[in-house]
């Protein structure tokens, strides 16, 4: 009888690739499947030995080579992909059969795909995966969601290959029924996009106003790295700065075109918090910025016709000091407004979230890990119906202390014609969420004047409406 493999991925790509052989380090036997023979033949040469890790271009012989119930896991794009795919093994596949979906699909696109498969009588989760290729090699933080009893499936395999945290345990764990994986992971590359447009404009900031070389920002942010702001992207926007340009001189960060792209993760949880009534600005924001930097040459001729303040510099030790601050409170203010989406969609979607274990698996291998994740955990585990971080007893005073910074900054990007969007975002998100009293009162009579829309009273109980012309 021919050798039947423990565990088989659909996708060999860089991603694909090295999760397979992430679960072969951990003790497993893994079978991969690609159409593209390359991809086969450089898992089955990076693997070393066909009786730990095969793969084939075959869709019969990769299903055939799984030991039952098959564990079967897609790494492949989102959208009409995944469903091809799924197309594609359902005949192959018998009862109790698992498939996990392990890319960046829409919530309502997993949610559908699970009452098909379930209908089949196969398993199915979505499962999110943060780290990148490194992460996929070395441990990733995995979102599983779906029914438990499907999970525990593949509960060993992703507790093994999993990033562990500092105190050993993995960065993995079943987060709700449906599709609360895939949501958890939407939201996480939501708060991706607002840390990445807040570390942008702080680079901005000291190139401007600071004159700073890449050599001293590589010093700066490897400084900011070994303190509070310890993070992943912290870390990497170090390493960034001291890369030399091996196509020409200098350094590879002034040559590279400042237009971002994005695969619509970010979109997603704009769009979705929308829909919840979630305000999420340093997000929403990160999103447009990517939209405005496509349009370069439409910016490069707006640029010729507008004059721009003359730039004050700041003395540089003061606007280190600043600069550490206002990135640390931003920090505070993207996770707050993820968590927040987060707890208002486990009610609507009924995903029953654990707010402190999120924030748990989260602390390694994730692109947003960082060393703020550790009292993100211990502040939900200390209210577990905290409705906001802003509010949590653990950050109010590390709020206090910087959110000065931040109005400093602000109102010098304003005044020297530097957009600061994410920060400003951050700050005006802060004002508004800490003010017992907003200027809406306007807006709601501006809306029963021309609409009828009516309105509640601070004074008294009930809905009135009022005609104003009269």
């Amino acid at each position: 009888m021919s050798k039947l493999y423990d565990f088989g991925l659909v996708g060999l790509g860089v991603m694909g690739r090295n999760f397979i052989l992430n679960v072969v380090d951990n003790g497993f036997s893994a079978f991969g499947l690609d159409l593209n023979e390359e991809s086969v033949s450089a898992l089955i040469s990076e693997g070393g030995d066909i009786n730990k890790v095969n793969a084939s271009s075959d869709l019969a012989q990769f299903v055939s080579s799984l030991a039952k119930p098959r564990l079967i896991m897609l790494l492949v794009p989102a959208g009409k992909a995944v469903d091809n795919v799924i197309e594609n093994l359902v005949p192959y596949l018998s009862k109790e059969d698992l498939i996990i979906d392990g890319g960046n699909s829409f919530f309502t696109d997993t949610d559908r795909r699970e009452s098909y498969l379930n209908s089949l009588g196969f398993h199915f989760i979505g499962a999110g995966v943060s780290g990148g290729a490194d992460g996929a090699r070395k441990g990733p933080s995995i979102m599983p969601g779906g029914s438990k009893p499907s999970y525990q499936y593949i509960q060993p395999i992703f507790e093994a290959v999993a990033a562990k945290a500092h105190d050993g345990k993995p960065c993995v764990a079943y987060l709700g029924p449906k599709s609360a994986g895939n949501y958890v992971k939407m939201v996480h590359n939501g708060i991706e996009y607002g840390m990445m447009q807040l570390i942008s404009e702080i680079y901005d900031l000291l190139r401007k106003a600071g004159n700073f070389t890449n050599e001293e920002l590589q010093e700066i942010f490897a400084e900011w790295n070994a303190g509070r702001l310890q993070s992943f992207l912290i870390e990497i926007t170090a390493e960034i700065f001291g890369k030399d340009d091996d196509k020409g001189d200098g350094k590879l960060i002034d040559k590279i075109l400042d237009k971002a792209k994005q695969k619509g993760t970010g979109k997603w949880t704009s769009q979705n918090a929308m829909d919840l009534g979630i305000p999420i600005p340093t997000i929403d924001i990160a999103v447009s910025m990517r939209e405005i930097s496509a349009l370069k040459n439409e910016r490069i001729k707006a640029d010729s016709i507008y004059d721009r303040p003359q730039l004050a510099l700041i003395e540089n030790k003061s606007l280190i000091a600043f600069a550490e601050e206002a990135l640390y409170f931003s920090f505070i203010c993207a996770y707050s407004q993820g968590f927040h989406q987060l707890s208002e969609a486990s009610k609507e979607y009924h995903y029953d979230l654990d707010m402190a274990l999120i924030s748990q698996i989260w602390r390694a291998g994730c692109i947003i890990r960082a060393s703020l994740l550790e009292d993100i955990t211990i502040a939900f585990k200390e209210d577990t119906q905290l409705p906001n971080l802003l509010v949590a007893p653990k950050f109010v005073d590390k709020i206090q202390s910087t959110v000065n910074s931040v109005r400093e900054l602000v109102a010098y990007g304003a005044k020297n014609g530097i957009p600061l969007p994410g920060l400003s975002n951050s700050l005006t998100y802060f004002d508004a969420y800490t003010s017992s009293e907003l200027p809406l009162n306007l807006i709601q009579a501006q809306r029963d004047h021309f609409g009828s829309h009516t309105y509640e009273r601070n004074d008294m109980p009930g809905i009135f409406h009022t005609k104003w012309g009269e």
